[in-house]
């Protein structure tokens, strides 16, 4: 059985001693590991190399996803395909730990595996599978699928992510001064410390929790007697629970709980603070929500040279770079769709989660204007869009795929597949702007546009999330001014394309074409601007000052 020492490989910090365990259901931390969907798992990645850097005394709890979120290929008439195709990895350890959960009042195994600092440069992180020979079928796919479609399975990884995540750290000998909670997605550690402690202030005392959006699917809910049947409360009756969480009718929120379970919470930038204050705030029993705006590493995400170049105001040496990086990612598109991109012309990106708020056809809203703005041989416009739907999800995929159909025809316009790390990189190091158009008060951080800027891509950004910490129109970013609030939803789309458009039309393309001295200075002023202010060693660091300490 590994020690501790074996596990983490590096003394912590003196300023950094307290024991924090970091549970969230995915990380984000190479392209080689497929045990994450999105911005939250980036983020967590993020962070535990941020934790790496600093030396903390921090250890991540995840889960072994044996299909990872899953794989985007074209089906024969080039549309999305989603496929699950099984993954393995060398370089993850066996600890020797096997632990024993309920699920459905039976018992399951869980079985731990390490990832070593060492490997990719993070804070050691556990990955929990319960696909071992000692289950039986059922209970061996509770890890296939990150964010399985099933409600039993989803309760189950839960069960398997709190629970046995605290079971596997005790069996290892490591005693937690904090738990930490990354989304809700390991509220059942709340229960097991209760059963342990049979207090739910030394249960307070240890908890802490990261909510990450005010979207109804990022706040899950089941009705509490299912929750009940499928042994999500430990051994605790229902009636308990109900006192103990001070909880009237018969749905159980995760989030609700985390707050009430915890002693302090956050919100993930300073308006997703006030919006979780909103909608939380008056809820009874919660712990405060402070704000700690999440951040991404700069050390893992940056382009060497083109950081090197704009460290050392070498305009040149920008440029050339640029074009350098921009032909590395046009070879993806040349490669999946069978377009020839320039790097001369202004390229844009609209890459993240296909999510309804997050309008990612909201450039194509007036479809005549659109073809205009990619078809213009004066000063034209190449655009590129990536991201993964949900794999069920039919509305966000077919969207995905209408716009696959839209623009076929259109030689300036690309849909690549295979959003993950490695090709996140290259969008970011490969585009001139950065398009982020969500409905405000919807994307609670989304800190794409933090990794774009670090690598001399401007963000033309609807101002929300983080984006209000950071942005001076014209000066390190372009804002695209947003309906009044209490506009109707059809009325702010429209509105809000109307200035999208006309913001790159009379302020955006005009400058990259006739003003490359001005559009140079925004790049330089943007990477100034996001680090260090946006880079996850200040997220980590104000984690133990506001959150842990």
């Amino acid at each position: 059985m590994m020690s501790k020492a074996d596990i983490f490989g590096y003394e912590p910090d003196h300023k950094y001693n307290k024991a924090v365990a970091y549970f969230a259901m995915e990380f984000g931390i190479d392209q080689a590991l497929k045990t994450y969907c999105g911005g939250l798992g980036y983020l967590a990645g993020s962070h535990m190399r941020s934790a790496f850097a600093l030396k903390q005394n921090v250890i991540g709890v995840g889960i072994l996803w044996k299909y990872g979120y899953y794989d985007q290929v074209r089906s024969s008439d080039g549309l999305l395909n989603p496929v699950f195709i099984k993954k393995s990895y060398s370089f993850l350890e066996d600890t020797g730990i096997i632990v024993t959960v309920r699920i459905h009042q039976a018992p399951v195994h869980v079985k731990a595996y390490l990832l070593s600092p060492s490997v990719f440069g993070t804070a050691p992180i556990l990955l929990l599978s319960t696909d071992i020979p000692e289950n039986d079928y059922l209970s061996g796919t509770i890890t296939h699928r990150l964010y399985d479609p099933n409600e039993s399975t989803r309760i189950a990884q839960t069960i398997v992510l709190g629970i046995g995540g605290a079971l596997v750290l005790e069996a290892l000998g490591i005693a937690p001064d904090v738990y930490h909670m990354n989304e809700g997605h390991s509220v059942t550690l709340g229960f097991y410390l209760f059963e342990k402690y049979k207090d739910i202030a030394e249960v307070r005392r240890r908890l802490v929790f990261t909510t990450h959006t005010p979207e109804a699917g990022g706040n899950e809910e089941h009705r509490i007697s299912f929750l009940s049947d499928m042994s999500f409360f430990c051994s605790l009756p229902e009636a308990e629970i109900r006192m103990l969480l001070d909880m009237n009718g018969e749905i159980f929120n995760y989030t609700v709980a985390a707050l009430r379970f915890s002693r302090r919470a956050n919100g993930v930038s300073k308006l997703h603070a006030e919006t979780a204050n909103q909608m939380w705030g008056n809820t009874p029993g919660i712990c405060p929500i402070l704000s700690i705006t999440n951040a991404q590493n700069k050390a893992y995400w940056k382009d060497d040279i083109l950081d090197g170049a704009i460290l050392s105001d070498n305009d040149e040496l920008i440029k050339a770079r640029k074009k350098e990086l921009k032909r590395c990612l046009f070879k993806i598109v040349a490669d999946q769709c069978g377009k020839i991109f320039d790097e001369n012309v202004l390229t844009i990106v609209w890459a993240r989660r296909f999510s309804g708020y997050k309008r990612p056809e909201l450039i194509m809203a007036d479809w005549n204007e659109f073809v205009g703005l990619v078809t213009d041989k004066q000063c034209p416009v190449q655009i590129i869009w990536a991201g993964k739907p949900y794999p069920e999800d039919a509305v966000e995929i077919g969207k995905f795929n209408f716009i696959i159909k839209q623009t076929a025809d259109l030689a300036n316009c690309a849909v690549l597949l295979g959003h993950e790390l490695a090709l996140s990189a290259l969008l970011k190091r490969g585009s001139d702007i950065w398009l982020n158009t969500p409905r405000k008060y919807h994307e609670a951080s989304g800190t794409s546009g933090m990794t774009a800027a670090m690598n001399g891509s401007i963000n033309l950004s609807i101002p929300d999330g983080w984006v209000p910490e950071f942005a001076v129109d014209r000066k390190n970013c372009f804002l695209i001014q947003t309906a009044a609030d209490g506009a109707g939803q059809e009325q702010a789309d429209q509105m809000e394309y109307r200035n999208l458009f006309d913001t790159l039309t009379k302020v955006v393309i005009p400058m990259y074409y006739h003003d490359q001295e001005q559009w140079l200075r925004i790049i330089k002023k943007a990477a100034a601007d996001i680090v260090p202010r946006f880079d996850s060693g200040r997220l980590a660091h104000e984690y133990y000052e506001q959150l842990y300490l």
